[in-house]
């Protein structure tokens, strides 16, 4: 397929499970394609060797250093956003430098990178955001913290697109749900909590976000922006 030949494509978080499946989704559509990567550098050179992609060390947590990965990449067609981490444990016991973490990451990396892909980006751009359903629902104790910075991530996009639109740029986030990947396995010890709250009872598999992602970067989007787009097999219905 040649749906982005001819794209520039950044992907924050892009060596592993949805990032990595992203990447290849791209890459395979003709799209030229930049990731970056944190701590594992092993996976991101094995990635940009099987694709044809590029490999970028960027630490999310470091706002400068996505500023500046943004800023010379140069003109984006797409940008996606997709480095996040989670947080586990009681809110009176967290170590608040985590939680600070954890924001800077979650939220704070996603708003300066769409900001500073949209300095250049042409009209007609795409930026796409994965958040999580966690950010409409949180069915269990403990993440509070990841539910916060999911939500902000719904008012940066109902926000940006009111800023951006003039240009006809488009901003959307994408809201999974359980999905098989090394930090939320199917076969790991939270399967059937979480199956128990959903209509399609299983995993979704990475592929299938990617899938959703090149939609909203596709033609046939373009006026779709600033929407949550939920793909969780209705574990938050």
């Amino acid at each position: 397929m040649t749906t982005f030949k001819g794209k520039s494509v950044l992907v924050l978080g892009g060596s592993r499970g949805i990032g990595a499946a992203i990447v290849r989704r791209f890459a395979a559509d003709g799209a030229t394609v930049t990731f970056t990567y944190a701590g594992s550098q092993g996976a991101a050179e094995q990635l940009a060797a099987e694709t044809g992609s590029t490999a970028v060390f960027t630490d999310s947590a470091d706002r400068d250093q996505v500023i500046s990965r943004v800023r010379d990449s140069g003109p984006l067609d797409i940008l996606v956003v997709n480095a996040g981490i989670a947080l586990f444990g009681d809110a009176l016991e967290q170590d608040p430098d985590a939680v600070d973490r954890l924001f800077r990451i979650n939220i704070h990396a996603p708003y300066h990178a769409s900001v500073e892909a949209a300095r250049q980006m042409p009209e007609g751009g795409r930026i796409i955001v994965i958040g999580s359903v966690n950010g409409d629902r949180m069915p269990v104790p403990g993440m509070a913290s990841y539910a916060v910075s999911k939500s902000a991530l719904q008012g940066l996009a109902r926000g940006l697109a009111r800023d951006f639109g003039p240009r006809g740029i488009t901003i959307n986030v994408v809201q999974p749900g359980p999905v098989d990947t090394d930090a939320n396995p199917e076969n790991g010890p939270m399967r059937e909590l979480m199956h128990s709250f959903m209509a399609i009872k299983r995993h979704g598999r990475p592929e299938e976000v990617a899938g959703m992602v090149a939609w909203l970067a596709g033609p046939e989007a373009g006026f779709v922006t600033g929407a949550m787009h939920t793909i969780d097999g209705a574990f938050g219905a």
